[in-house]
């Protein structure tokens, strides 16, 4: 997952990809700590094609007013540029599975 610390970046990234998972932490987060690496993974498992990255709330505070941000950690996945999905601090992987299996599929097959 690579960190980007610019909103213009991670504007320009959502625009210039097919597919990107935004992942939103906060400083001292344990929950985002330990959240990260299994949506890493499960990203790079099983949607290759999904751009992975993640920003930090503390080292660029506009992703709150961007994205509409109020907790952390936040999952936002984005097809073409628009947000199709957007998850909080308590993630099922499983639900989560079966709503991007459907659109992952129709985007790319």
């Amino acid at each position: 997952m690579q960190k980007l610390e610019k909103i213009e970046q991670i504007k320009e990234t959502i625009a210039a990809q097919d597919a990107v998972l935004l992942y939103i932490s906060a400083p001292n987060c344990s929950v985002c700590d330990a959240l990260r690496p299994k949506i890493d993974a499960f990203f790079a498992e099983r949607y290759p094609k999904v751009e992975r990255i993640q920003a930090n709330i503390a080292d660029t505070p506009e992703l709150g007013a961007e994205f509409g941000v109020l907790s952390a950690p936040a999952i936002l996945l984005f097809f073409d540029g628009k947000e199709f999905l957007r998850e909080g601090r308590n993630v099922s992987l499983q639900q989560m599975a079966e709503r991007v299996d459907k659109i992952y599929n129709l985007y790319f097959s």
